[in-house]
């Protein structure tokens, strides 16, 4: 067998946090092997290519990976523009890939289907680190088992999303009818355009996918007679996708809120808030949803379509071999649980953070990018650049780099907090935190009171 030392360091996904955990292994004289699934370099990306994303050119672009690419010849596109998602691949990405430090060492059309250690489940404890991982890699010439001295997954979540099923399990009738719901963001105006023109959809979901989908629909109708849609969301505070507004740090995303927010405040989309769904029924060739409210169970429709913006999970079962320590609900790394969980935060201000958290009890085995936020939706890709340059320096035994981290991300400018941190204004929340002089917790708390609301405007008790 040979020796672990002479092994490169596995990383699962060729996306922009994998492709810069490569640079950054590389940039400290380690060997590395990048596996993806597509037949491309970022294939999650491409299935929403068409999306404008919220952060700006500045905010996407790892610093390791643009000093690599400045090397060659390369220009940073304008760093205050928002690119779409097929842009960042096409004029990022791609020549990033394409560079000779790195085409050599990824392999595209390569799924790692199971990781384990050669000769040792999860069970054997004895030796377990002096055991090299086992890579079970699928491709079109066959199944075939690699080697790895440390294995880094930034897989990532985008090919496992959430079913339509309010509690974690598919609807009843979801499988049955398959080929009318699209899970994630369609191009309803592009490649997709037919499906949806003159019809009825039906959007799942309380995020910024969902947002997107509205208001594709809504640019939709204003060119197609008959396009109409309904939003139904399984909570009834929407205070997360319509935002900060003005105080959000990135102005592209308070814009989607406030634009969505609009939308549906002028009726021009039917909404309906805490609707769980449980069912999907055919009824000549349409669809009826049914879903438990608080007065009971509710149908909505007949729909021609329905799309489900309702998130992502990880995908577990390749790591099933493996000694993981991961949160007991959001299923991302345990040590982040706490700070991202969504039913308490909304800020996505997570503290930084590096190897040391993203680690597990299985030796040299990191969870990164967006999996290591499991089913939380509030991640950037700034902090997976910081992750992987922490996880790379810790592989190279530089300790000192390693815990050195640092992480500032743009404020959402809203924010839920638990009660017991309502007297700390600095916490903000329900639009940023309330002026100085003023007489309230935060912006939604002086605006009630301005109008002569008791209470907390912000909906949480005083």
């Amino acid at each position: 067998m040979t020796p672990q030392s002479d092994l490169p360091i596995a990383v699962i996904g060729a996306g922009p946090v994998g492709l810069a955990a490569a640079v950054h292994l590389l940039e400290q004289g380690l060997p590395v092997k990048v596996y993806e699934t597509g037949s491309g370099v970022a294939s999650n990306l491409r299935d929403w290519g068409h999306v404008r994303v919220f952060t700006p050119w500045r905010y996407c672009i790892d610093h390791a990976a643009r000093k690599l690419l400045e090397a060659h010849g390369w220009h940073m596109p304008e760093p205050d523009a928002f690119p779409t998602a097929g842009e960042l691949v096409e004029h990022y990405l791609e020549p990033l890939a394409g560079l000779p430090e790195l085409a050599p060492v990824i392999e595209t059309g390569a799924r790692v289907v199971g990781i384990s250690r050669w000769g040792a489940d999860k069970v054997l404890s004895k030796a377990r680190e002096t055991r090299p991982f086992m890579l079970v890699v699928e491709t079109a010439n066959g199944t075939r088992r690699d080697s790895a001295r440390a294995v880094i997954d930034a897989s990532g979540t985008w090919q496992m999303p959430n079913p339509l099923g309010a509690g974690g399990i598919a609807a009843e009738g979801e499988a049955e009818n398959a080929d009318r719901i699209a899970y994630g963001i369609p191009d309803i105006l592009g490649r997709d355009r037919a499906l949806y023109a003159g019809r009825t959809t039906l959007v799942a979901g309380s995020g910024h996918s969902a947002a997107n989908a509205l208001l594709d629909l809504a640019r939709l109708a204003d060119a197609e007679a008959g396009t109409a849609s309904i939003w139904v969301t399984r909570g009834t505070d929407l205070v997360r996708i319509y935002g900060g507004g003005d105080a959000d740090a990135l102005p592209a995303r308070g814009e989607l809120g406030a634009d969505v927010r609009e939308l549906a405040e002028s009726g021009r989309v039917s909404l309906v808030t805490g609707f769980a769904t449980v069912a999907i029924r055919a009824q000549e060739n349409r669809l009826i949803v049914e879903g438990e409210t608080a007065r009971g169970l509710r149908q909505i429709g007949p729909v021609d379509r329905i799309i489900a913006a309702t998130g992502q999970r990880p995908d577990l079962s390749l790591t099933r071999e493996l000694r993981l320590d991961l949160d007991p609900w959001l299923e991302g790394v345990k040590a982040l649980g706490p700070l991202i969980d969504p039913n308490e935060h909304s800020c996505g201000d997570v503290p930084p953070h590096g190897h040391r958290e993203l680690s597990h009890p299985e030796p040299d085995f990191y969870t990164v990018g967006i999996k290591s936020y499991g089913r939380a939706p509030t991640f950037l890709l700034l902090t997976g650049y910081e992750q992987v340059r922490s996880v790379a320096a810790a592989l190279a035994g530089d300790m000192v780099s390693a815990d050195a981290v640092q992480l500032v991300l743009p404020e959402t400018g809203v924010c839920t907090v638990p009660s017991s941190s309502l007297g700390d204004a600095s916490k903000g929340c329900c639009g940023g935190p309330a002026a100085k002089e003023a007489d309230g917790c935060c912006v939604a708390d002086v605006e009630a009171k301005a109008v002569g609301k008791g209470g907390c405007g912000c909906g949480v008790a005083a």
